[in-house]
């Protein structure tokens, strides 16, 4: 890998849930706790989503939190489940952030609440039963330490009504930035555990259980919590797996390159939209940059050594102005999903999907080394492959599905655009 790989681990973000706390025990800090009420209306949620992929490195959501609501720039993670917010409680280690710090109030989650005991693993101990510790830690390395707290969190229906659920959220007070680190007031969990903010939400009847997001590789895009804004008769979906239940995974899938099997088989997949990469495993990346490399062979482009945006560029005689100069040289890429017995699924990766063109001209492969950035066992499908695509993560049928779309246009009230 060349030197400035640093510029390409964002945004790498499958959470692991640590067990508190032991090392961290003087980390902690003391609350108090009132009780918590919500609404039932079945609707759709609809945020608009902003950044990209290049060259700016992630996209964000706002949300809007706390009685008066305030706005806070979140990275919508479906690799975790627990959203937080760095708070003043007071902030033992904080990073940078577009806005002040969130104040919590004092409503805390106990101990012995359901959605605190979903956050750890097997028996967790109660050093005070007023209040859940948490402590998340990310694949780059980070991590988020601090409490759960209930809040309002203001939302607007697709039938148009306005809502304000209470919700669970982690009060963050002490923040360890990872190589992949944004400056972004926290993270959105969107996974599938009970601390899932689209679990929250249809805990109280507001929407299925369902979430879904479409970024544009013109960048922004949108983000969806429930059904109602998709057509599902168009949606290709492939079962999730029953072997590798904590992530939004497929199971194990083979690359496809050029329209052909390539051998590269038996790879472990997970749908990650907090990694603006996709990351194979180095068998299945060096794999692939054979066949990419061979298919370049006596065409008039070069690896571009000068240009570090990505581990790999290529350059041609002069610089190119889009992906489109490049069809000629590149294949279209895939990765095939078992369905059951002989039936199979295939996610396909256009030009778009797996290259960008850097500001010098180039063109990159935006496919990386996860073994190298820690990743033993996952392949992880990211931002840029599921560019132009709206992608469903569908809880209740326990599904994943995509349609092409385009993700410029959010859905409005009352409205299906797909």
């Amino acid at each position: 890998m060349k030197a400035g790989i640093i510029v390409v681990l964002c945004f790498l973000s499958l959470a692991l849930i640590v067990p508190p706390l032991s090392a961290s025990d003087d980390r902690r800090q003391k609350w108090w706790k009132w009780p918590s009420t919500g609404k039932s209306i079945c609707s759709s949620v609809v945020l608009p989503l902003y950044g990209n992929v290049y060259p700016q490195g992630y996209y964000y959501a706002q949300i809007n939190i706390g009685h008066p609501p305030r706005p806070y720039f979140v990275d919508p993670d479906t690799g975790s489940d627990l959203t937080w917010l760095q708070c003043d409680a007071p902030c033992v280690h904080c990073t940078q952030a577009p806005h002040p710090y969130y104040r919590p109030n004092n409503d805390l989650v106990p101990c012995k609440d359901p959605l605190c005991a979903s956050l750890h693993s097997g028996d967790h101990r109660c050093d005070d039963p007023n209040q859940c510790d948490y402590e998340v830690e990310y694949a780059d390395g980070g991590s988020s330490l601090g409490v759960l707290v209930n809040d309002v969190s203001l939302l607007n229906l697709t039938t148009g009504v306005r809502v304000t659920p209470r919700l669970a959220i982690g009060c963050g007070y002490d923040q360890i930035p990872g190589p992949s680190y944004q400056p972004l007031d926290g993270v959105l969990g969107l996974g599938k555990g009970k601390t899932g903010i689209v679990s929250q939400l249809h805990s109280q009847g507001l929407i299925r259980n369902v979430v879904g997001h479409c970024f544009s590789s013109r960048g922004g895009g949108f983000l969806f919590f429930g059904d109602d804004v998709y057509d599902s008769s168009r949606v290709v979906s492939t079962p999730m797996s029953r072997d590798y239940r904590k992530h939004y995974s497929p199971g194990y899938g083979e690359v496809i390159y050029g329209g052909k099997a390539t051998g590269l088989k038996n790879l472990l997949v997970i749908f990650d939209s907090g990694s603006s990469y996709t990351y194979l495993s180095s068998q299945a990346y060096e794999g692939l940059l054979y066949l990419i490399t061979k298919e370049l062979s006596g065409k008039p482009i070069r690896e571009a050594v000068d240009d570090e945006t990505l581990p790999f560029c290529w350059k041609g005689r002069k610089p190119f102005r889009s992906i489109r100069d490049v069809k000629k040289y590149f294949k279209p890429v895939a990765l095939s999903f078992s369905n059951g017995w002989r039936s199979k699924t295939q996610f396909e990766i256009p030009l778009e999907g797996y290259l960008l063109l850097s500001s010098r001209g180039s063109v990159c492969l935006g496919v990386l080394n996860g073994t190298e950035v820690g990743l033993q066992n996952f392949n992880i499908i990211g931002d840029i492959s599921m560019q132009d695509k709206m992608v469903i993560y569908d809880n209740e049928k326990q599904t994943i599905g995509w349609i092409p779309a385009n993700c410029d246009n959010p859905p409005r009230s009352d409205t299906i655009i797909f």
